[in-house]
């Protein structure tokens, strides 16, 4: 017998989320404009930066 519990956070869908915006906003962004945006992006103060 298999039991199930309910999940509180759904990491997999928020990453599709995040991804489907981002998509969404460099979609319509040129080549210049994305280097702008990801340049100023790493300078925000509250960023979440990676870590191994």
């Amino acid at each position: 017998m298999e039991t199930k519990t309910e999940k509180k956070f759904d990491a997999v869908k928020m990453a599709r989320d995040i991804k489907d915006k981002l998509d969404a906003k460099l979609s319509k962004m040129t080549k210049a404009e994305i280097v702008a945006y990801f340049k100023e992006q790493r300078m925000k103060p509250n960023r979440v930066k990676p870590s191994a």
